[in-house]
């Protein structure tokens, strides 16, 4: 009584077929990583340059949204926080990481 089935006999000699069958057995791997790559890592890179330089060109005087959901205009920028008027004569302190979204002038005029 014999316990290997044939189809296990048959690929056992096949997989020693040298080193090109040793590289096939790698390419789906790698191909993997090149599609995860494209799709998700360089996307993610991307918008995390775009947030770092509209963090760096924020100047007083901007209108901002904060990741709370406060929309203000800027009275004055520091190194890590910023000083957001978002009523008349209501001012607060946010950390610059923050701020999600730079609107476009005169988005807020009740300001």
């Amino acid at each position: 009584m014999s316990f290997i089935s044939n189809a296990f006999a048959q690929t056992a000699g096949a997989s020693s077929a040298g080193p090109l069958g040793n590289l096939t057995s790698f390419l789906p791997l790698v191909l993997m990583f090149v599609v995860l790559y494209f799709i998700m890592i360089r996307p993610q890179m991307k918008r995390q340059k775009e947030h770092r330089n509209m963090l760096a060109a924020i100047a007083k005087g901007d209108e901002i949204v904060t990741s709370g959901g406060m929309a203000g205009r800027v009275t004055k920028v520091g190194e890590t926080f910023i000083t957001v008027e978002i009523a008349e004569n209501v001012e607060i302190n946010v950390q610059k990481g923050a701020i999600t979204t730079l609107l476009p002038k005169g988005t807020l005029k009740a300001l």
